[in-house]
């Protein structure tokens, strides 16, 4: 790297690079699995069985995040041409289509290094139609045994009895045999405790850090910064004694930065003057991660949350896996995951979020390819409008197809909403004068 190329370069604190070795740690344990005889199973973060996993030494691979760091490596535009090129309609998810001409071209992951083909494809369906039919596609690449994990949806907005019990049953009769057969090894309730129980610690510090941002300034950006932070818990790493060092450390950096009155730390550096607090629904952008972000941080724009950062489980809802009820909580884990809310549970969320960590407003970004997040955010938008009085603000993007990231268009809509909250400033110190 030149000093030009060093320049530029993003900053970043020492949570974000542990994490990211961390994870490429993992990617080439992935690579040499053939080598080293270890099992591994294809997954996907809304409720996603980790801990289960671990406890017979399955390693877990997961599609959605092969596919985003494919698009902040910049190699998802080929990519998806390949699915395309394939068959595969431009509406079908962005995700999907990169995944696949992934493993179209070799199937090798963000270090460089070739993925193994699975030994087990575990399907958790946590209200994403999209995953069924993805795990079809996989089921006829691949000659793996699938196991079928069907979660309820919260369709009245509460887990009942017979929930728990239907995905409790699964979990006993269909799941764990189909894990024993691949992994040769016979279910270990005690081992799954003792990853539960790292697993509630980890969410314990993790939930601190994502509440830090009730303070001003936030000391963290809780939808860029915060998809750093969720990346051990959400994927490979929960139950994990790495896990568990991760999130004392980093709560640790994130309270030190408290102390010393900090806001967070941006591509560019430390973060200037907080202008804006705003709450985001929907996920980023990851073909133009930083420059997104950037549009954000030169404007003051701090997120102080999002919905995105919990669809590997909203613990700040008061959830943590406990080790004492070791299939049960698995099960309420999964039909807890965001995407598996209805949306006045999901309005109530941002309402919420809106209120208690004092933000201006809530901007929506509105993914192209993603009806799991896309419907029904309009509607969610006005009721927040309505219940909160403050101004929302609407994007429109993609998750990892670059054809349909504006960067002109969304800086215009940004700072249309910015000057929005302005105004809105302006109206309620008139009348309070």
């Amino acid at each position: 790297m030149n000093k030009k190329e060093e320049s530029k370069a993003a900053q970043k604190d020492s949570s974000q690079i542990r994490q990211k070795n961390m994870i490429a740690a993992h990617y080439s344990r992935l690579a040499r699995a053939p080598e080293t005889g270890e099992k591994c199973a294809y997954t996907f973060v809304p409720g996603n069985l980790t801990e289960l996993l671990r406890s017979f030494d399955l390693l877990p691979v997961l599609p959605e995040i092969n596919a985003l760091q494919s698009a902040m490596r910049g190699k998802s535009r080929d990519y998806i041409r390949l699915a395309e090129k394939a068959g595969h309609s431009e509406d079908v998810c962005t995700y999907v289509k990169c995944d696949l001409g992934m493993m179209e071209s070799g199937n090798i992951g963000p270090t460089g290094e070739r993925l193994p083909d699975p030994d087990l494809l575990l399907l958790s369906y946590t209200g994403c139609f999209t995953f069924m039919k993805w795990f079809e596609i996989l089921r006829e690449e691949y000659d793996a045994p699938v196991a079928m994990l069907h979660v309820p949806y919260q369709g009245d907005g509460e887990i009942t009895d017979s929930m728990r019990k239907y995905v409790v049953d699964q979990l006993r009769n269909k799941v764990i045999p189909a894990m024993e057969k691949v992994s040769g090894r016979a279910y270990d309730e005690d081992r799954l405790k003792e990853e539960l129980a790292r697993s509630a610690k980890a969410e314990d510090d993790l939930v601190a850090v994502l509440e830090s941002a009730r303070n001003k300034p936030s000391p963290i950006d809780a939808y860029f910064g915060g998809v750093y932070y969720i990346g051990p818990i959400f994927t490979a790493f929960r139950g994990s004694e790495e896990a568990v060092g991760y999130y004392e450390a980093l709560r640790a950096e994130i309270e030190e930065r408290v102390r010393l009155g900090k806001g967070p730390i941006t591509p560019d550096g430390e973060m200037g003057p907080e202008k804006y607090r705003i709450v985001v629904e929907g996920p980023p952008n990851w073909t133009s991660f930083r420059e997104f972000w950037r549009m954000f941080a030169e404007e003051g724009a701090v997120v102080v949350a999002s919905s995105y950062t919990k669809v590997g489980g909203v613990y700040d809802n008061g959830f943590r896996h406990d080790p004492s009820r070791p299939l049960e909580t698995l099960a309420e884990y999964c039909m807890g995951c965001y995407t598996n809310l209805n949306l006045p549970s999901r309005v109530d969320m941002l309402v919420r979020y809106v209120e208690e960590y004092e933000a201006d407003g809530l901007l929506i970004n509105s993914i192209k390819s993603c009806n799991s997040f896309s419907a029904g955010q309009l509607m969610m938008l006005r009721e927040v409008e309505n219940r909160t009085g403050k101004p929302g603000g609407f994007i429109e993007s993609d998750l990892v197809d670059p054809r349909y990231f504006s960067a002109a268009n969304i800086k215009n809509r940004l700072e249309s909403y910015f000057q929005m909250i302005e105004q809105k400033r302006a109206g309620v110190a008139a009348r309070g004068a």
